[in-house]
C-alpha cells in the first residue's frame, strides 16, 4: 500500500510549517496512524545524526520525535548547511557529498531529485502517512526551474497542499492571496485549504475576512492556530538573539545559500515541569552568535532553565559580564574564529578567565581553543591554518570524512551520567585531551583544563557533545562547576514531549478534523494497531 502523502507549505518562511508539520505528526499518532515526517530539502544549520549513521536537519528529527520514530536520513534526503554567503555543503542521504555554489547546485537539482523521490518511495512503502514540509516559499519563481523544495515536489508526486501563512507578520491576505495567484493552474488546485497561524485576538474580528477568503479563493479556511505562548519547539535554523528565553524563529529563506539570523518576537518560561534537584540562584551565561553558528539547539535547556540568565550576543554587540561563556559549534570554523577575533571576544575572553570565570567549548568551540586549526582540503573555505586561541594545548585537522554518532558516557565532573551526538569533520590531537571531559562507550572526548594551562583551576571544559544540556544530572554539574550554588535543572525531554502533546491539542481544537480526516484519507486505511 502506498502512503497518503500531504504537503505543508508556507507564504513566507518562519510561517510555522515546520511546527504544524511536527502537530500534524502528533496527531496522526493519536489518530493510530502510521506517519512519518518529510522534508525533500532543507537548509539549515541545525542539524541530528539518525540511527542509520547519517545526519539531518533538527526540524525533522523533532518532526520524527512527533511521529513516535527514530530520526531517519530518509526524512531529508537532501541537506545544505551554508559555509558562505553563496556556498554550502550537500549532504545527500546523510552523507556530505562535497561544497557547491548557489550556481552550481541549481544545475544539480536533477540529480538531487532522484535522491529525493528514492526516499519518499521508501517512506511511502513503510507507513501509512507522510506528512510533508515545504521550504521557503512556493512562490520564489525564481527558484521555480527544477523545484524539488515544494510544488516541483508536490506536482512531482501529485499530493494535495496545505498553505499556512503567519497573521503575526501582518499582510496575512496578501500573503495567501498572492502566494496563490503566483502559482500555476495545476498547482492551484493542489492547494487544498489554508491555515492560519500565530493570531491574538477576539476571532470574531477575523472572521470576515476568513469568509472573504473562502469567497475569493474558493479554497477552505481549514483552521486558525492561535499564538501559543511559553511553547518552545526546537529552531529549524534562525537565532534567537538578544534576550535570555526566547522561542525560536523557524527556517531561514531558501533564496540563497546565506545564513539567516532572525531576532525573537516573544518569550518562552518553564512552568510547571519537573526538576531534577533543589533551589539555587541565577547563573550569567552567554553565547557569541558566530556567522555561521550551528546545532545552537545544544543551549535551549539553559535557555529555558529558570535558575540562568541566558543571552544569544551577536557579534558587533558589546559583550556582557557573565559567569560562564560558552563558544558553539560553526560550520565554518576559521572563518568564524577571525570574525570572533575581529569583534573583540579574543581579549574578552582572556579577561573573563583573569577574573575567575568559566569557558565550555562545543566542537568547533573546542577547535578554536586550542592552538592551531588546520583544514588542508578547504572543507570549509580556502585551504589553509589558523592560530587557534592557545587555551588548550591541542590541534585540529579537518577531514574529508565527518564523524557522525550518537554516543553515551559521562561526564568527569561528578560522574554525571551524559548522551547527545557528533557531527564533526575535525579530529584533534594535543596533551590537553589526557585530561578528557567526558568518557564516551567508544572512548575519552574533549578536555578539562588541567594545571599548566592559563586556567591553572579547571576553568575550561570542551567537547564534541552536542546534546550535553539536555541530560539533567550532567548540567546540574556543569552549572555548580560553573558557580551556581544549588542547581535543578528542569528537565527538558519532558518539556520537548509535553510540547509536542500540546500541538497535538492544537490541532484537536483549532483547525477542522473533519476536514484533515479527509485530507488524510483516514477513514480509508488501517490503525497502526
Amino acid at each position: 500500500m502506498t502512503a497518503r502523502t500531504v504537503m505543508v507549505q508556507g507564504t513566507t518562511s518562519d510561517a510555522g510549517k515546520s511546527t504544524l508539520v511536527a502537530a500534524l505528526c502528533r496527531w496522526l499518532v493519536r489518530q493510530e496512524v502510521r506517519v512519518a515526517p518529510f522534508k525533500p530539502q532543507n537548509m539549515a544549520l541545525n542539524s541530528a545524526v539518525t540511527g542509520d549513521g547519517g545526519e539531518i536537519g533538527r526540524a525533522q528529527a523533532v518532526q520524527a520525535q512527533a511521529a513516535r520514530l527514530a530520526p531517519h536520513t530518509d526524512m531529508n534526503p537532501v541537506l545544505l548547511k551554508p559555509n558562505s554567503d553563496t556556498g554550502a555543503q550537500v549532504i545527500i542521504h546523510g552523507h556530505a557529498i562535497g561544497n557547491m555554489e548557489a550556481l552550481e547546485y541549481h544545475t544539480y537539482k536533477n540529480t538531487a531529485r532522484v535522491a529525493v523521490l528514492e526516499s519518499h518511495r521508501r517512506l511511502s512503502a513503510q507507513y501509512s502517512v507522510v506528512v510533508v514540509e515545504g521550504a521557503g516559499s512556493p512562490a520564489e519563481i525564481n527558484l521555480r526551474a527544477g523545484d524539488i523544495a515544494n510544488m516541483g515536489f508536490a506536482e512531482a508526486v501529485d499530493c494535495p497542499v496545505i498553505l499556512i501563512a503567519d497573521i503575526d507578520r501582518g499582510g496575512v491576505f496578501a500573503h495567501l492571496v498572492g502566494t496563490l495567484a503566483l502559482l500555476s493552474p495545476s498547482e492551484q488546485a493542489r492547494v487544498a485549504g489554508f491555515v492560519i497561524n500565530r493570531f491574538r485576538g477576539d476571532l470574531a474580528l477575523l472572521q470576515p475576512g476568513l469568509d472573504w477568503l473562502e469567497q475569493q479563493t474558493g479554497k477552505p479556511v481549514i483552521g486558525v492556530l492561535p499564538y501559543l505562548r511559553d511553547l518552545h519547539v526546537e529552531a529549524e535554523d534562525a537565532v534567537p538573539v538578544g534576550i535570555s528565553a526566547q522561542r525560536p524563529s523557524l527556517q531561514p529563506s531558501d533564496k540563497t545559500f546565506s545564513h539567516s539570523i532572525k531576532s525573537p518576537r516573544d518569550g518562552d518560561q518553564v512552568a510547571g515541569y519537573p526538576a531534577c534537584g533543589g533551589g539555587g540562584g541565577k547563573l550569567r551565561v552567554i553565547v557569541p552568535v558566530l556567522p555561521h553558528i550551528s546545532n545552537h539547539t545544544d543551549f535551549d535547556p539553559l535557555r529555558l532553565h529558570p535558575q540562568i540568565e541566558f543571552s544569544f550576543v551577536a557579534l558587533g554587540e558589546a559583550i556582557p559580564a557573565a559567569d560562564l561563556i560558552i563558544l558553539p559549534g560553526s560550520k565554518a570554523v576559521r572563518n568564524d574564529l577571525a570574525s570572533l577575533r575581529e569583534a573583540g571576544w579574543e581579549a574578552a575572553i582572556q579577561r573573563h578567565l583573569r577574573y575567575g570565570g568559566k569557558l565550555i567549548g562545543i566542537c568547533g568551540g573546542l577547535q578554536m581553543l586550542g592552538q592551531s586549526i588546520h583544514d588542508p582540503l578547504g572543507l570549509e573555505g580556502e585551504a589553509g591554518s589558523s592560530t587557534g586561541l592557545g587555551l588548550l594545548e591541542l590541534s585540529t585537522t579537518l577531514q574529508a570524512e565527518k564523524q557522525l554518532r550518537n554516543v553515551r558516557g559521562t561526564l568527569m565532573l561528578k560522574g554525571a551520567p551524559v548522551s547527545g551526538y557528533e557531527i564533526h569533520a575535525g579530529v584533534s590531537a594535543g596533551r590537553a585531551l589526557q585530561h578528557p571531559a567526558v568518557q564516551l562507550e567508544h572512548g575519552a572526548d574533549g578536555a578539562i583544563s588541567p594545571d599548566g594551562t592559563i586556567s591553572s583551576d579547571g576553568q575550561i571544559l570542551a567537547t564534541y557533545l552536542h546534546g550535553l544540556f539536555e541530560s539533567c544530572a550532567a548540567t546540574d554539574a556543569l552549572l555548580r562547576w560553573a558557580g551556581l550554588g544549588e542547581a535543578a535543572t528542569p528537565d527538558y525531554r519532558a518539556r520537548r514531549e509535553a510540547d509536542l502533546e500540546r500541538l497535538a491539542d492544537a490541532v484537536e481544537q483549532y483547525l477542522d478534523t473533519a476536514q484533515l480526516r479527509e485530507l488524510f484519507a483516514l477513514e480509508e486505511m488501517p490503525c497502526a494497531n
